[in-house]
């Protein structure tokens, strides 16, 4: 077995508004980490795109950053392992380069394109539970270029996932996340792979001459690193590139979801609930079950809400006023937990205020991509602190509803393990702990897609016998956050008028959507 001692582990998280980089020991301890940002657009309502030329910079930076810090020599920086957004589209020339914007995962133009897929009433559908297509899944955004912009799909050839690109970067070697195409391609491990006769089915039959050819499993060596790219990052040109996946994906192994009835809560821009059963189950309050998505021979149940952090970060960015943050840098705090503070007056419910969390439409349990944000229950009476407390409430309302889908569909959830940004705020934590009833498990390591990365790395040259093992190995749960059943119980008022705020609000709110063409 190589040794651990001169074994360090690079990883690089691209979510929706940065690259994260971390250099890990084998033990799963972070010895350096570095961030940098980059752009979204939104050209029309709906719409969300990024430059694939400001990640490569930020690529470059966050790297050659992280190893600076981290004082550790190149020599022993032995694996390089990256998790992307999922659903974020590249579209390539002849020679790997983008030839358009890359249209991101919340991106949801495609919501007609996505009535059309799902009326072929196709048996793959079954992955996104026989219902509404969802928007943000590949092939409605596929079908979307195709449609309406001809010319770019013709000149594109080759279209991938953000992972398949940053790996070409990496190795210069064309390959698919087994995660990601398993997760929103429809591509089914056991049944063939690609769905070609699916993609013919919908009118994208000819994008199997588009996508990689080879599809790796996570946790597989993708091949070495380019010698240019390794100089230019400050890397030695022996480090190995691991196959990674989706970022949420990738964040169950940092958080040691790696057992049949493990559930992880995945938080930051959005939230994401992944559970690991054996059972093929098929449901249209879910997506999945997956098979093989991560650990060989396990599926993935997976409930997803597109909008959460980014909500706060738009109303604390829009209605929070200068007297607010003042106020916060006065005592040295950051806004958030400045805010924070200030819902401890603030009773359950909001004193009347629900917020229905559809900033960017639903994926779960509706797979309604015109659906949209709404608040009611206003006063006068009412503060924007209690506005601030309300959204918390919300989204917790929604996670809830899908844990319920989980529940009904066999996977019993007893705890849950969460990560992500989020993490950090110990109010919206427990709020999230009391109204779903269960305690929540906090890891040591807030970005767990980072450590996920590394529990890949370690496993894939021979530090671990398995993910499973390496996960055990690597992670370690800092704080546990126990719910007050009394406030559950309270709780399951508002939980009702938040569902029924989406059941009569659909009508409106989808054709106001329709009237606006999203964008066009």
């Amino acid at each position: 077995m190589p040794e651990r001692s001169a074994s360090y582990l690079l990883t690089v998280d691209f979510g929706t508004e940065s690259a994260r980089a971390a250099i890990f020991d084998a033990q799963g301890k972070a010895v350096a980490t570095s961030d940098c940002t980059y752009a979204t657009y939104y050209p029309h309502g709906g719409w969300a795109e990024q430059e694939p030329v400001e990640w490569r910079k930020a690529f470059i930076e966050v790297v050659r950053n992280v190893v600076s810090a981290s004082r550790v020599s190149p020599s022993h920086i032995r694996t390089i392992a990256v998790d992307t957004t999922c659903s974020t589209l590249c579209f390539l020339d002849e020679k790997f380069d983008p030839i358009c914007r890359s249209i991101l995962w919340m991106d949801v133009r495609s919501s007609g394109q996505a009535r059309k897929i799902a009326s072929s009433k196709h048996e793959a559908l079954k992955y996104n539970g026989s219902g509404q297509v969802p928007a943000d899944w590949m092939p409605s955004k596929i079908l979307w270029v195709k449609e309406n912009r001809p010319e770019i799909y013709r000149n594109a050839v080759h279209i991938c996932e953000f992972i398949d690109w940053v790996n070409y970067l990496l190795t210069r070697k064309y390959v698919a996340s087994i995660n990601n195409v398993t997760a929103r391609w429809y591509y089914d491990n056991s049944n063939g792979g690609w769905p070609a006769e699916f993609y013919e089915t919908v009118g994208i039959g000819d994008l199997l001459d588009k996508v990689p050819s080879k599809v790796l499993r996570v946790g597989e060596i993708v091949g070495g690193i380019d010698p240019t790219l390794a100089d230019e990052m400050g890397l030695s040109a022996r480090t190995i590139v691991v196959q990674g996946g989706s970022d949420a994906y990738i964040g169950t192994l940092g958080l040691g979801v790696v057992h049949e009835g493990d559930v992880a809560l995945i938080t930051g821009s959005s939230h994401l609930l992944l559970g690991l059963t054996r059972n093929d189950v098929h449901s249209p309050s879910i997506s999945g079950s997956f098979p093989d998505a991560v650990i060989p021979g396990l599926r993935i149940m997976e409930g997803s809400q597109i909008s959460t952090g980014s909500v706060l970060k738009w109303f604390s960015n829009s209605f929070i006023n200068g007297d607010i943050t003042r106020e916060a840098k006065r005592k040295g705090v950051s806004l958030y937990e400045y805010l924070d503070s200030k819902m401890a007056d603030i009773t359950i419910g909001s004193e009347g205020i629900i917020v229905l969390d559809h900033w960017q439409g639903n994926r779960n349990p509706y797979s309604d991509p015109l659906s949209r944000g709404v608040i009611w229950g206003l006063s006068l009476n009412h503060s924007p602190f209690h506005v601030y407390h309300a959204i918390m409430e919300g989204i917790a309302y929604g996670t809830k509803i899908i844990l319920d889908g989980f529940q009904t569909n066999g996977l019993m959830c007893e705890r849950l393990m969460a990560g992500g940004g989020i993490t950090r705020s110990k109010v919206w934590m427990q709020i999230h702990s009391d109204v779903l009833g269960l305690p929540i498990h906090i890891n040591e390591v807030s970005n767990v897609a980072l450590l996920g990365c590394a529990v890949l790395s370690a496993r894939a040259i021979g530090l671990y016998p398995s993910i499973e093992a390496a996960s055990r190995a690597m992670v370690r749960c800092e704080t546990v956050i126990e719910p007050d059943l009394k406030k559950t119980a309270e709780y399951s008022y508002y939980v009702e008028k938040y569902a029924a705020t989406y059941s009569r609000m659909a009508d409106l709110m989808n054709d106001m959507a329709s009237r606006r063409s999203l964008g066009e």
